[in-house]
């Protein structure tokens, strides 16, 4: 199967772990190694869970040499490698293909507001680096930068190895419009949880879905379901998961994943760097609930009695 067409399904975009300030590789290997072992179709490395902005270029070019080696070609790795510069991205970018990614994933340069036939040639610059499918991360909340239908167009107009974009907005209506404009063969991952299911029925391919860190076997098996037409199935595990997808944005992610993967024993500790911060307790309790009505809590004491 080939790069191109294993870009699909869940692929979640993993935290980074630390350790008294240092990234904790170690706990990272194993996150990758859970994600596999837990029916994830991919791992999406250096994404917004993965707190990117406080980490080093050296720091995100190591998570990528890591989760390739890890996987060993088992799942699909996505490096994310986008910043607000053009000569941080093409390093990032650079090292990514040479590791070993099967395929990138490149967010609109935030900050600076640029204009539509900036990103167009930003995009068509990057793109010249290697020959790995690469993706736009459309996050316009974050970057204060929207992409339009017509940027889409021609980027893949210019760009054969432009395959999709990861679309983290509220906003059903512009995922149908690019499936219509571009072709049903658009990758689009749904990077808002709670229209993770609604965005595959409408044609997504997948799901690169936060909440997935905390319960990935869930969120594969809804991915898969739609892939067998299997439309109750899919339904009751879309509301199965609506607490907890919506969880997510009870405070600026990852807070509430790592708090969540700490009490559920995948993460020893809910670490963050400044300016990120740690749950408050009144949030913790929140998100206990949503864990014991999602069965997750209750799943954990059983394997500990």
């Amino acid at each position: 199967m080939s790069a191109i067409d294993r870009l699909k399904g869940s692929i979640p975009p993993l935290v980074t772990p630390f350790r008294n300030g240092q990234v904790d590789y170690e706990a990272y290997a194993r996150i990758v190694s859970f994600h596999v072992d837990n029916g994830s179709h991919g791992i999406l490395v250096n994404g917004t869970s993965a707190e990117p902005a406080t980490l080093t270029i050296e720091e995100r070019n190591r998570l990528v040499d890591l989760a390739v080696k890890v996987a060993q070609g088992r799942v699909t790795v996505v490096a994310a490698t986008g910043s607000q510069s053009l000569a941080e991205t093409q390093a990032l970018t650079e090292h990514a293909a040479e590791a070993g990614a099967d395929a990138l994933l490149i967010v609109t340069p935030y900050y600076t507001r640029p204009p539509q036939r900036g990103l167009v040639a930003y995009y068509l610059e990057l793109a010249q680096i290697s020959d790995l499918p690469w993706m736009i991360y459309h996050i316009p909340r974050r970057t204060a930068v929207t992409v339009t239908i017509e940027t889409l167009q021609e980027l893949k107009e210019r760009s054969s190895s432009f395959v999709g974009m990861k679309h983290a907005v509220n906003d059903l209506d512009f995922a149908s419009e690019c499936l219509g404009a571009l072709g049903l063969d658009f990758k689009i991952f749904v990077g808002l949880e709670e229209l993770s299911f609604p965005m595959m029925a409408v044609g997504a391919c997948g799901i690169m879905n936060a909440a997935a860190n905390v319960y990935p076997r869930a969120l594969a098996d809804m991915c898969e379901a739609v892939w067998a037409h299997n439309l109750p199935v899919a339904q009751a595990l879309h509301h199965k998961l609506f607490d907890l997808n919506r969880s997510v944005q009870f405070d600026t992610n990852p807070i509430p994943v790592k708090y969540m993967m700490k009490r559920l024993g995948l993460l020893q500790n809910n670490e963050h760097r400044l300016p990120m911060a740690p749950a408050l307790p009144e949030l913790e309790q929140r998100l206990d609930a949503v864990l014991a009505h999602t069965g997750l809590l209750q799943a954990v004491a059983g394997t500990r009695a």
